[in-house]
């Protein structure tokens, strides 16, 4: 099969086309044929060596990518899951498992981590959901914030921020985020109650809005401690890539890991559901050739991309 991967880490020309054996399921997996990966900032960490250490000493070659669609070609034995050879899905998958990621024409996961596609969108548009969706809906669960109360969303434009903001509106919270000019209009479409501008110094903006201080804050931008002063007393802020504080004023701060919930087939679903019924937006900036995932990456580092760019593998 063809793939997308690395045998050194560095930058965007690391990557290259490789020609590897097809995967076989064994008990509790599936394989799925993909259609289209999406590309993560989390993809960039894996390339560039950032994470090494994730993969134990494993030799290479190593498949980038958490994202895929496509359709289910082969079950594993002894496997229990709904899911039929044919049927259209979309994974979240681990890259750092001895299978690798989702740059690839045949993938292997376990079942719990495969949904149905949500009707009424394509294989590009469902690949861009389940990875910063899943991400938003654990910081949310973390922060636990009563229906009424106020949480606030940095990078409310990017695919995390984004599902942040429409995932908190769907748990009944006031939701503050921040965008630039460009972006306010996308910001306030997803929900958003009140959109500040976007900086190092939007901690006094949000407090200017929430005078007690919001209860919990989703923190996209990774702005870490320069956040922190826009959360109320005993609030939280749900962070990623894994800073851990301190915070101060009994504030909780709450990393958030998504591979450790990739085979938590509830919550999964139920993100798909909320995609289908509309109220999750699928955001593609733009489909690339799968060749073409150099290209990607240079173009998600230079930043302001919109969505999600998305690797095509059935050319």
């Amino acid at each position: 099969m063809r793939a997308i991967g690395l045998t050194e880490y560095g930058g965007p020309e690391v990557l290259q086309v490789l020609e590897l054996p097809d995967p076989v399921p064994g008990t509790g997996e599936v394989r799925i044929r993909v259609h289209a990966a999406a590309v993560n900032p989390a993809d960039m960490l894996l390339r560039s060596g950032v994470t090494h250490e994730r993969f134990e000493g494993r030799p290479g070659p190593y498949i980038p990518g958490m994202d895929a669609a496509g359709v289910v070609d082969a079950i594993g034995p002894d496997t229990e899951t709904t899911l039929q050879p044919g049927d259209a899905v979309i994974a979240l998958v681990r890259p750092y498992r001895t299978h690798g990621g989702a740059y690839a024409e045949s993938i292997v996961v376990p079942a719990e981590s495969v949904v149905p596609m949500p009707s009424g969108v394509d294989f590009a548009a469902a690949s861009t959901l389940l990875m910063n969706a899943l991400t938003a809906r654990i910081g949310l669960d973390l922060l636990a914030i009563p229906p009424g109360g106020t949480v606030a969303v940095t990078g409310a434009a990017g695919a995390f921020g984004g599902y942040a903001v429409q995932l908190a509106k769907s748990d009944g919270l006031r939701v503050l985020a921040d965008a630039t000019p460009a972006d306010t209009q996308l910001v306030s479409g997803l929900g958003a109650d009140e959109v500040v501008a976007r900086g190092d110094d939007v901690a006094g903006r949000f407090r200017a809005l929430a005078p007690d201080g919001v209860d919990g804050l989703l923190d996209g931008a990774m702005l870490h401690e320069l956040a922190v002063p826009a959360i109320r007393d005993d609030g939280g802020i749900a962070v990623i890539r894994g800073w851990a504080g301190p915070a101060g004023r009994g504030i909780r701060v709450h990393p958030v890991w998504v591979t450790e919930s990739a085979t938590d087939h509830a919550r999964l679903l139920r993100l798909r559901d909320q995609a289908e019924a509309g109220d999750l937006t699928l955001r593609v900036a733009d489909i690339l050739p799968a060749a073409a995932a150099a290209q990607a990456h240079r173009r998600l580092a230079e930043g302001g991309v919109r969505g999600r760019l998305v690797l095509d593998f059935t050319a």
